[in-house]
């Protein structure tokens, strides 16, 4: 670019002159132009960029929100998992431990009060139609869990002061495994491994290599034992307040064990075995309350963690197939 397109008025000879300047001024001149040029066509570029594809501060909030969105979403998941097993622990604070202490169950309506009905919350209208959704599910989600976890923990608290006052009952409640054993099978509709067809399986099979040891479940006095038909050698023991436990299979019973012997809950009453109709050694051990088989997964819970007795639901729910 030149600077020759500059003039100035000469009064003697009454015409325009171009000026003349030296080669320092025109490179300075040149690079002023290029300068302003380039500091225009920035500006611009900046304002095209940030209309169509944010400025940095609005790049870094958008990948910040997109990784607290994934993190809700693995939150949602966390409290669904939260819920199912709030559920078992409802399941069980009904049908075992309120049962066996006389208290009444409490209704799903009632562990649910509170739940439903309210206003949807308008403080997430501010955000996206998925985050918003996201959000106000996730609100209601916590504030059903922390409901039913209160009336779960003035359950248990009912559930203590009726031990209190039932300490001699609980004695003789069959509550602990009857072998060391993990859990084969458990209770409900399964295959028979010799007969090949579903029928109904009305105890729990544990693992029992021939001559391992079985215990009394609970307190109480030996009602029989014996042989019966398909269950092979077997011991039934009377606990009171309608409770009798089953153990089958056995191999053999200490002379000791006998009908009317008193036995406490731990003690050895004899070995297990593969008497009668089975697919191999094996315990099978069966809980009645009031002449009804009840599941016997449900009452170990004087000797087994939270992870064992889940792990004994997840055996339960997916083998199909009993030992006997």
């Amino acid at each position: 670019m030149s600077l020759h397109n500059h003039y100035y008025y000469d009064e003697e000879s009454c015409e325009f002159i171009p000026m003349e300047y030296n080669k320092a001024e025109q490179i300075i001149y040149n690079l002023s132009i290029w300068i302003l040029t380039g500091v225009f066509l920035s500006g611009f570029g900046i304002i095209f960029l940030s209309s169509y594809v944010g400025t940095p501060a609005e790049l870094a909030l958008k990948a910040e929100n997109e990784v607290l969105y994934k993190q809700l979403e693995t939150t949602k998941y966390s409290l669904i998992d939260i819920d199912n097993q709030l559920k078992e622990i409802a399941e069980s604070d009904n049908e075992v431990y309120r049962s066996v202490l006389g208290l009444e169950e409490i209704s799903a309506d009632e562990r649910e009060a509170g739940s439903g009905g309210a206003a949807p919350n308008t403080d997430f209208d501010v955000y996206n139609q998925s985050t918003a959704e996201l959000l106000r599910w996730t609100s209601s989600k916590i504030d059903n869990l922390e409901r039913r976890i209160s009336i779960q923990k003035l359950s248990f608290e009912e559930l203590k002061e009726a031990y209190n006052t039932n300490k001699d009952k609980l004695h003789h409640l069959p509550a602990i495994k009857p072998t060391s054993g993990i859990l084969l099978s458990s209770f409900g509709m399964r295959e028979h491994p010799v007969l090949g067809y579903p029928r109904t399986h009305g105890g729990a099979d544990f693992r029992a290599d021939i001559g391992s040891s079985v215990y009394s479940t609970a307190n109480g006095k030996i009602k029989y034992v014996g042989l019966r038909g398909t269950l092979g050698r077997i011991i039934v023991i009377d606990h009171g307040y309608g409770y009798e436990t089953l153990y089958a299979h056995l191999s053999s019973v200490p002379k000791e064990i006998k009908r009317g012997a008193e036995v406490t809950r731990g003690q050895l009453i004899g070995y297990s075995g593969n008497s009668g109709l089975t697919e191999g050694p094996h315990l099978h051990y069966e809980i009645h309350l009031n002449k009804r088989k009840v599941n016997p997964i449900n009452y170990l819970f004087a000797d087994i963690s939270p992870e064992e007795y889940l792990l004994f639901q997840e055996i339960a729910r997916k083998n199909t197939k009993s030992m006997d």
